[in-house]
């Protein structure tokens, strides 16, 4: 098992390498103004850009999406990026290799250390099962599965998947490429993302710190950023030392319960840390890190650090350039595909750089701008670039895609309003007035705002400090985070959801500010620890800033240890393995039928809740079905009109008596396959199988699980 976990390692680290290095001399040019030239950003940079290129073309039917285009676009590329940096350049990237070639090293065996220990991590647990996995799984395979696209959706055969899909699609590239079954790669690309989020934000820090060169500051600076962004929790793990209590929807204030040091830890459960605020959501990295769901806004963080550090490396050269600006739309693209809050969010950065840069008087095209109605137009125009590029990067996706929210919410509006209902995209909703209370924001963010408090007192006593670009650019980080955290206590996204109508729109929006403020709290602890001079205060400063620190580390005791049984159960990389035990006919099935069915026919398979065992074959193989976890479906149409239809059908032909009819809806979904198990026939006692006897064959059967081909041609 070991033996065969290490070749899968290392031919996917070296397939993420050698996309990287094709990529080097782009993110030579971007990051010029980086001490280690962006090296780590390479990978996420080249990701992008070969996973957009086979959207493309596949989207066009230009060229089918195989192992064989994924190699030929990694050429492609290749080739590209290295003839035009020499052209450009009149430099040979090599020598730029050459000349900073120590520091690569250290960023690629710190990538590699990261990417090993979270597979030896997801490997105590590495099943493919619980929570959004099903979904997550289900795209992956059906993308692999499409010969073009948009892929189908497993789930609601045979539409496209309407969801944010480019995520998995770059998941997909990276399985294409490393020639590694999915239910390997789902957890190598976990372990992926880990290892970016680690290695991508430490060097981040390091150059947002750096002032001329490379010193012990920076690097503190940076390890402490990865290690807050990676392995950090929130102070909610207070209540560790505490009698145990129940958070449910209304957790108890620390105050009205007794201190007990002795008996840590106590009563903690570590998804309460993200569930605190009653009928709210508010996740950051780790927690995504350990409960494994290939979702979004996990998939999206490496473009997050990318986009924050290209916003830095723009911020510090004062250059504003079309082609940085195009370069931004794409990357902005990039993350409203994979993840669409990430896109409008990291707008705003952009927005907040550009307009500081340009009042400020920043050079633009080498003409120093004085007339201030020119400063605000060349703002005005240079977003209108980056938002053009932005929308016409991502109208491939859009063209396929639905948004499925009804508008934008207020809450705690007045009677006389929500009498109204509606006015354009604003909804007033009576009795939605769920606001946070200020002692269970300062347990989630206490930690992040007591080092922005004292970085402002320290601004304000410091005297003949001056603010460095560095600061500001910090300081542009903590508005845009502080407004991410006040936004929903004000308004949120409209979903279906009746009672957690809020819980989405702070996800998004908080999971952004927890990034942000991560990097912003270690830059300023550093910077004080430099900078106070008077040794009481820098005492007092340090030693509080050790307990935050400790109390905020306490997190990963708890997620790690009890989510993976406390590392001493390695189990491998295969994620659907467990089904051999739960589930011994079906995973016998899954595998014939991957092994055996070319293409996406539809596969009919029982309907069931999200969040169980249902759908399991769809999820597992990327043959579509046609209704599968019926709520999911609903949020992403917008409606359960278009879902209870398909679930009765489904129960008609599996049941029914008229074989007529289920000819009839046979054809109407082009259902060429059936599945009989142990959950169709749990959920439909008075299952009808000889209907399927008359209109197909078996091409499968093993004890409990049986698959029928049905001949439509005959229909």
């Amino acid at each position: 098992m070991l033996t065969i976990d290490v070749f899968y390692i290392l031919k996917w680290f070296l397939a993420f390498f050698v996309i990287g290095a094709a990529f080097l001399p782009l993110t030579f040019s971007l990051f010029s103004n980086f001490k280690d030239k962006g090296y780590i950003f390479s990978k996420i940079i080249g990701l992008g850009f070969i996973s957009y290129f086979i959207f493309i073309v596949g989207l066009l039917k230009i060229v089918k999406f195989s192992e064989i285009s994924v190699l030929f676009s990694l050429i492609l590329f290749y080739i590209l990026n290295y003839s035009l940096y020499i052209y450009y350049k009149k430099q040979n990237p090599l020598l730029v290799i050459k000349k900073n070639i120590k520091i690569f090293f250290i960023e690629e065996l710190i990538f590699f250390i990261a990417l090993v220990f979270w597979v030896f991590v997801r490997g105590n647990l590495p099943e493919i099962k619980g929570l959004e996995k099903f979904m997550d799984f289900g795209f992956l395979n059906s993308i692999l599965r499409s010969d073009y696209f948009p892929p189908k959706d497993m789930w609601y055969a045979p539409q496209p998947i309407n969801y944010y899909y480019f995520g998995h699609l770059m998941t997909a590239v990276l399985t294409k490429l490393s020639f590694i079954p999915s239910f390997i790669s789902y957890n190598l690309m976990l372990a992926t993302l880990f290892a970016l989020t680690f290695t991508a934000s430490l060097s981040l820090a390091i150059n947002i710190f750096i002032n001329a060169k490379f010193s012990v500051k920076s690097n503190l600076s940076g390890i402490l950023t990865a290690i807050l962004l990676s392995f950090g929790g929130n102070l909610t793990t207070i209540y560790a030392f505490f009698k145990p209590y129940v958070p449910a929807d209304n957790p108890v204030p620390l105050w009205q319960l007794p201190f007990l040091p002795f008996s840590f830890p106590n009563g903690f459960w570590y998804p309460n840390a993200t569930r605190f605020i009653p009928f709210t959501i508010h996740e950051f990295p780790l927690y995504s890190f350990v409960v494994s769901d290939l979702h979004g806004h996990v998939l999206d963080i490496p473009f997050v650090l990318l986009i924050i550090a290209s916003s830095f490396s723009i911020f510090i050269s004062k250059q504003i350039t079309k082609s940085n600006l195009v370069f931004l739309s794409f990357i902005l693209s990039i993350m409203y595909m994979t993840n669409a809050w990430d896109g409008i969010i990291y707008f705003l950065l952009i927005a907040f750089v550009l307009f500081y840069l340009i009042i400020r008087q920043a050079q633009v095209k080498h003409q120093e701008m004085k007339n201030e109605k020119l400063k605000i137009y060349t703002w005005l125009s240079s977003l209108f670039i980056v938002g053009v590029g932005f929308i016409a990067f991502s109208i491939p996706f859009s063209l396929n895609f639905k948004p499925f929210v009804s508008g934008i919410g207020v809450l705690c509006a007045p009677s006389f309003i929500t009498n109204l209902g509606k006015i354009g995209p604003f909804i007033f909703e009576a009795n939605h007035c769920q606001q946070s209370p200020i002692w269970q924001l300062l347990l989630l963010y206490g930690f992040f705002y007591f080092f922005v408090l004292a970085f402002i007192v320290f601004l304000k006593f410091k005297k003949n400090y001056k603010l460095s670009k560095n600061d500001i650019f910090v300081l542009i980080l903590i508005t845009l985070s502080s407004l991410l955290l006040i936004i929903p206590e004000f308004i949120y996204i409209k979903d279906i959801y009746p009672l957690h109508y809020r819980a989405n729109t702070m996800f998004k929006l908080s999971y952004e500010a927890f990034i942000m403020l991560s990097i912003c709290s270690s830059y300023i602890l550093i910077k004080l620890l430099s900078n106070i001079k008077n040794k009481l205060i820098l005492f007092i400063f340090f030693l509080s800033s050790l307990i935050l620190i400790s109390l905020n580390l306490i997190y990963p005791f708890f997620a790690i240890g009890s989510y993976y049984r406390n590392l001493t159960n390695y189990q491998g990389l295969n994620g659907i393995k467990y089904l051999a035990a739960l589930y011994p006919d079906d995973y016998k099935l899954i595998n014939w039928t991957n092994n055996n069915i070319k293409g996406q026919p539809v596969i009919l398979e029982a309907s069931g809740d999200s969040y169980t065992d249902y759908a399991r074959i769809s999820a597992n193989t990327g043959l579509p079905t046609v209704i599968g976890w019926s709520v999911h479906e609903w949020l992403w149409r917008g409606t359960y009109d278009v879902v209870a239809p398909r679930i009765e059908d489904v129960k008609t032909i599996y049941t029914g008596n008229d074989i007529n009819l289920t000819k009839i809806l046979l054809a109407k979904y082009q259902i060429s396959y059936v599945v009989i198990s142990l959950l169709e026939k749990e959920k439909y006692p008075n299952l009808n199988e000889g209907n399927f006897k008359k209109l197909g064959k078996i091409v499968y059967k093993n004890n409990s699980a049986v698959l029928y081909k049905i001949n439509l041609a005959e229909f």
